[in-house]
């Protein structure tokens, strides 16, 4: 018998973090705005060259940032 998340097409990781966005959503007002502060994420990466590491960039501005540069440059 397959896993209700994989027959859904979701991968274990995805299928955990939906599960704990419905936990956290269910609680009472104090617990869940502190259970919500814990499930932000806050990704840095920076690009190698020459075996040194670059600027280290926030993952979510980065993002933002290389959505609007491809959307602009598509018109």
């Amino acid at each position: 018998m397959a896993f209700a998340w994989k027959a859904a097409g979701l991968t274990y990781n995805r299928y955990l973090a939906v599960a704990a966005r419905v936990v956290r959503r269910s609680l009472k007002e104090e617990p869940r705005l502190k259970a919500e502060k814990r499930g932000e994420m806050d990704l840095k990466f920076a690009k190698w060259e020459g075996g040194k590491a670059g600027d280290s960039k926030q993952l979510a501005s980065a993002n933002a940032e290389a959505m609007a540069e491809h959307s602009s440059g598509q018109q």
